[in-house]
């Protein structure tokens, strides 16, 4: 839709700078009253005048200016517009991507408790363990399958507003997403801020936009100077002894005798729109800036305790499941133990899942603001 808007904008473009229509006028001129007699010695019959407008000079090549702008600023619209939607599909890819994976996880997990609840079973059976373990069991396994379905639903719903921004159908099957290569490290923030400056759109945006109340600022200040209208005309009358025809120049001004209420009022509201076009570049600047620092925070952030979960917490977290089924099965450590050691590492491989996907959607706002 912005793309076909700024084809608009471009196609209009030459009609800015283009002179206005003339006026075509055609009709009788010194006809007596009251019954519109044609012979009387001034009587023209037909009268045909052309009237041009004629803008003071410059006016239109700077509007042709402003159009030309206008045009650009279109066009960097439809850039800015791309990256936003860009950014929101990858929101959505990554969201997709953790919750396919934690999925996994609780399926994972749903068949450990199965075994367990086998287990807690089988010692019951034997007098060797307790029943209030097997019903635990049962609960946790319940509990886990309902989370499982529950994620699935959310899985569905993502899905649905990840087709929306692609404009696929909502039940559009959409398979589990395969996490790319992501970057390690990105340049410092002086050479982000240095990129950002050179190629985000929206900084190219408010740019345009300030250069373009620049411009206006001109027009507006040379509409206290009239414009002209030139017309020519042509006559002709037959008074018996053959037809005589004549013609006629006129030249004719705009009398501007409200300046102060309109022509000065115009260029005081350029020289102002001008400050404000400034004031918001400014602002987006200073947005842009505190972005940058955002995403190198969360991307630090997320680097860290990614490699801390990988490296360290999941795998002593894994080994401590090991123990303690070891533990339950010679009756040194009870059912909850066990439970709450299967459950410590669904949750840290939930929160390593979720840290990856938080990384990508980092980078991908990172591109995004660049």
């Amino acid at each position: 839709a912005l793309a076909a808007g700024a084809e608009a904008t471009l196609l209009a473009e030459p009609e800015a700078s283009t002179l206005p229509d003339p006026v075509l006028q055609v009709g009788v001129m010194n006809v007596g009253l009251p019954g519109l007699n044609a012979d009387m010695p001034a009587s023209m019959a037909p009268s045909i005048q052309i009237m041009q407008a004629v803008p003071f000079p410059g006016t239109l090549g700077l509007k042709g200016r402003i159009a030309g702008l206008g045009s650009e600023l279109a066009a960097v619209s439809v850039d800015e517009s791309w990256w936003e939607i860009r950014a929101a599909s990858a929101g959505a890819f990554y969201d997709l991507y953790v919750l396919d994976r934690r999925i996994a996880v609780m399926r994972e997990t749903l068949t450990l408790l199965e075994d367990f609840r086998q287990i807690a079973r089988a010692l019951y059976g034997a007098g060797e363990g307790r029943q209030a373990d097997v019903l635990r069991a049962d609960v946790e396994v319940a509990r886990i399958d309902a989370e499982v379905r529950s994620m699935e639903a959310r899985r569905t719903a993502t899905a649905a507003r990840l087709n929306a921004l692609r404009n696929r159908a909502a039940d559009a099957p959409v398979p589990p997403p395969e996490l790319g290569a992501l970057p390690l490290d990105v340049p410092p923030v002086d050479t982000l801020r240095l990129w950002a400056e050179r190629s985000r759109p929206m900084l190219e945006r408010g740019r345009l936009t300030v250069e373009q109340a620049g411009v206006r600022r001109d027009p507006a200040a040379r509409r206290v100077w009239p414009d002209l209208m030139v017309g020519v005309g042509y006559g002709q009358r037959n008074r018996g002894a053959g037809t005589e025809r004549m013609g006629s120049l006129t030249v004719g001004a705009s009398l501007p005798i409200h300046a102060g209420s309109r022509q000065h009022a115009f260029r005081a509201e350029a020289v102002a729109r001008q400050r404000l076009a400034q004031a918001e570049l400014d602002g987006v600047r200073a947005d842009v800036e505190a972005r940058l620092g955002e995403i190198l925070a969360e991307l630090d952030r997320a680097r860290f305790l990614t490699t801390l979960y990988r490296e360290e917490v999941l795998p002593q977290a894994r080994a401590n499941v090991t123990s303690a089924l070891s533990s339950y099965r010679v009756g040194a450590v009870d059912f909850l133990t066990l439970v709450d050691a299967q459950m410590t590492v669904n949750r840290y491989q939930s929160e390593f899942f979720q840290l990856l996907g938080d990384y990508g959607r980092a980078v991908a706002a990172l591109e995004s603001t660049l």
